[in-house]
């Protein structure tokens, strides 16, 4: 009889060791998360919550990307978002400007750290623009303002430079301790693990929400249970969703002997982009209700309706927004995906080693081939994403949410995000355990 893999976790030291540095340094983010920027109006943050419409939709998507720390805007009220937008940024050159294709090609580990270097150089005016933005953003969903007296122009120009500085050192400061348990705790899943960590403290809250609801509660509550059980079991489906591309690879030489090729398969996600497109759609979309922001109190009449209508569009509660948002996600997931694909170079790669696709030439036919083959066995991958972002709204249109709309946040993209770290995190742990001699241990999946 095989013992339990979850007797291993805490039987092999090192591994031990890494789960309790992970918890250590999460437990001192989720603290951190409840630090305030200096001189907030907590009054004004709660009727925005509450109050419903735009602002309260918008502050939810926000809420949920910066993993739940908008909600008490701390100082860590940006998470690691500025970070992973200046990542999937750079991503997004290197097919574009060719002096980093060469450099990703040359040497792929310096390339790595290049990008890393500059990721992190990138996030800086990043975290420090999107701060500024989200100030003025929500001092317009509110008569009172979340923050008095701020403008880096003005009379109060030290006070609002100083709160400016505080949000991006704390942008920074979780992006080190994501790094930290990349590097000491469980590997490669730093950021993921603080964006979980974040989705996952807000369920509490959400659930004593839906409990406020004397009206609705049970049917709220039975509704996102049926809803998470059905989407988790979606996401894993479409996430596990392979396209195996017959592939012959050569025979090996063994003495005089030549042996007879090896049949083998090229696997192709459903769905390679993973949550990128969401968040790059989400961020288009709320650039548009930062930068109008800026033009509410022009003093002009006409810029000023401009730029509340636009506020109104992107805000996060009209149609416009939602259908939007779908297309967005749609079409990013193909263009990121396509992206990936191009900069693995399957053809080439395949034709060095011999290899060749049956009835399909070597080289760029056959990159050719598997691009057409990915675009088609991603159309229900990026239509299933699409649905899932704004799954929200769907629910919506036929449920009596009222301001319980953002709820189903945790239930849709929020989830999506959960189930896939999770995932990833089993299957980091389970590969640990194989490091450390124990192959029979086997993690749910």
């Amino acid at each position: 009889m095989k013992r339990s893999a979850w007797r291993y976790l805490w039987s092999a030291r090192d591994i031990r060791r890494k789960l309790l540095i992970t918890l250590l340094i999460l437990a001192i983010y989720r603290f951190a998360a409840h630090v305030p920027v200096p001189g907030v109006n907590a009054d004004a943050i709660g009727a925005i919550m509450s109050g419903g419409g735009a602002g309260s939709t918008l502050f939810s998507l926000l809420d949920l990307l910066s993993g739940g720390t908008v909600s008490n805007f701390s100082v860590l009220a940006m998470g690691v978002y500025p970070y992973i937008t200046a990542q999937i940024i750079l991503q997004l050159l290197v097919p574009i400007v060719p002096a980093l294709q060469r450099r990703m090609e040359e040497d792929p580990r310096e390339g790595r750290k290049f990008m890393e270097k500059w990721t992190l150089i990138l996030a800086v005016p990043m975290a420090a623009l999107q701060a500024i933005g989200q100030i003025n953003l929500f001092n317009a969903f509110t008569p009172v303002p979340i923050l008095d007296n701020f403008g880096l122009f003005g009379e109060y120009w030290l006070s609002s430079l100083t709160i400016v500085i505080s949000m991006t050192a704390g942008t920074l400061f979780a992006i080190w301790l994501g790094e930290l348990i990349s590097e000491y705790g469980i590997r490669n899943q730093g950021l993921s693990l603080i964006i979980f960590s974040g989705i996952v403290s807000q369920i509490p809250n959400n659930l004593g929400r839906i409990m406020a609801d004397e009206q609705y509660r049970w049917l709220l509550l039975s509704v996102i249970v049926l809803v998470m059980v059905l989407i988790i079991a979606a996401i894993v489906f479409v996430q596990q969703g392979r396209r195996n591309v017959p592939v012959m690879y050569p025979g090996r030489r063994v003495g005089n002997r030549m042996s007879m090729p090896v049949k083998g398969t090229l696997p192709l996600m459903v769905s390679m982009a993973g949550m990128i497109p969401l968040i790059f759609a989400q961020s288009l979309m709320t650039f548009p209700a930062i930068v109008a922001s800026f033009f509410l109190d022009s003093g002009n009449e006409l810029i000023a309706n401009i730029a509340a209508t636009v506020q109104t569009a992107f805000g996060g509660n009209s149609n416009f927004y939602w259908i939007t948002f779908f297309f967005l996600v749609v079409g990013f997931t193909f263009f990121y995906t396509d992206i990936l694909f191009a900069q693995q170079n399957y053809g080439e790669n395949l034709k060095k080693a011999g290899a060749q696709i049956p009835g399909v030439s070597r080289g760029a036919p056959t990159q050719k081939y598997l691009t057409r083959v990915l675009r088609r066995i991603t159309l229900p991958g990026a239509v299933f994403l699409g649905i899932i972002a704004i799954l929200p709204w769907l629910l919506g249109l036929v449920l009596p949410l009222g301001q319980n709309s953002g709820l189903l946040l945790v239930s849709s993209a929020g989830l999506l995000i959960v189930v896939g770290v999770v995932r990833d995190t089993f299957f980091n742990i389970e590969a640990e355990l194989k490091i450390h001699g124990y192959d029979d241990a086997l993690l749910i999946k």
